[in-house]
């Protein structure tokens, strides 16, 4: 069987065509293609502007991903579309695309859990049995584990994701969103050598980052301004915006590691996937293989390709669950911006 999947739930939109051979055979990526709404540096992307993105680029990459596909409308079981969670306008534009495709070609629909796609994924490019599962992104962090046909949730933020927080940092020292700002705060951090004091909440499984954030936004204000005889107190050095970056993500992280580690307890898993745009970061991977390995365990994360979103993870989820029979009718194929993992039942696992 072969699958079309379209995600735009953010500034990402991407199209996806996948084939699941008979007998359970690995699926085949047949073609992966992504277009970026980048916003100038130092604001967000707003979501009429980003739905605007969406709707200039859709036909030109569906036609892209299946010349690259070497595939025709016949050869396509099904389409498949992002149906929540993420932002309202872009959710919007793609699923009205979907629909459109779908009248066009006569297709079915499968409306998918964005979250899920990406679980999916991971475990298909990984090879990961049943891990802990660490979805961290810009607009979602949790810890989850599989019970009973769902994605159970252990632990997740309480306010602002952990890749909103990054991102928001980004704008607060002006940093370029291309490729993206995470990305740029990874690349900065990576040269900071001081590790300040940031305030540190974790209550029970869960996080919050809204604090943290307020926080080093104080402290690159007061860098910004410049006071240039900002020194650290035990080198006498002087602090710059990279030891400002290396302490938000050294922080931020340990948090995440903390509750992810909690959670394998709990559930008795030796294994960690690392899933959504901030698992694409090394520094993220470096810390939990640390924890893992110190339980005898392993994690498992994927390369930019499948973290970052993508249409491929959504045509998978959405081919996964058109097997066992699941689809949705045209009159029922709307989106959310609340879209809990949740709340999908997942037939196609035992």
């Amino acid at each position: 069987m072969i699958a079309l999947g379209l995600e735009g739930s953010a500034n990402k939109l991407g199209v996806g065509v996948i084939l699941h051979p008979p007998k359970g055979s690995p699926a085949q990526i047949l073609a992966n293609v992504r277009h970026t709404f980048v916003s100038p540096p130092g604001e967000g992307f707003l979501p009429k502007d980003t739905a605007k993105h969406h709707r200039t680029w859709v036909v030109s990459l569906v036609r892209q991903a299946l010349t690259e596909a070497g595939m025709t409308l016949d050869d396509v079981d099904c389409l498949c579309y992002t149906k929540g969670p993420g932002m309202g306008a872009p959710l919007q534009s793609v699923a009205v695309a979907a629909r459109m495709l779908s009248l066009l070609w006569n297709k079915e629909l499968v409306g998918v859990n964005h979250c899920v796609g990406h679980i999916e994924m991971g475990r298909e490019i990984t090879g990961a049995q049943n891990p802990v599962v660490l979805y961290v992104s810009g607009g979602n962090t949790q810890v989850i584990a599989y019970a009973s046909q769902r994605y159970r949730i252990f632990g997740e933020a309480l306010d602002i994701a952990v890749g909103n927080c990054l991102d928001r940092f980004a704008r607060t020292l002006n940093i370029s969103n291309d490729p993206a700002p995470g990305y740029n705060i990874e690349q900065l951090a990576k040269r900071g050598k001081h590790l300040l004091d940031l305030p540190y909440t974790v209550k029970g499984m869960d996080c919050s980052f809204s604090g943290i954030l307020a926080s080093i936004d104080v402290l690159a204000s007061r860098l910004q301004q410049g006071q240039t005889r900002w020194k650290d107190e035990v080198t006498g050095e002087l602090m710059t915006r990279e030891d400002l970056c290396f302490s938000l993500q050294e922080t931020v992280f340990a948090m995440l590691v903390e509750i992810t580690e909690r959670a394998m307890a709990h559930v008795g898993s030796n294994q960690v996937l690392i899933v959504g745009g901030v698992g694409c970061n090394e520094r993220l991977q470096e810390m939990m293989g640390m924890m893992a390995n110190g339980r005898g365990g392993s994690v498992y994360a994927t390369d930019e390709r499948f973290c970052i979103d993508n249409g491929i993870m959504i045509a998978h989820a959405g081919l996964l669950a058109y097997r066992t029979g699941l689809t949705t009718p045209l009159e029922y194929s709307t989106c959310t911006q609340r879209f809990r993992t949740d709340e999908v039942v997942v037939k196609w696992r035992a």
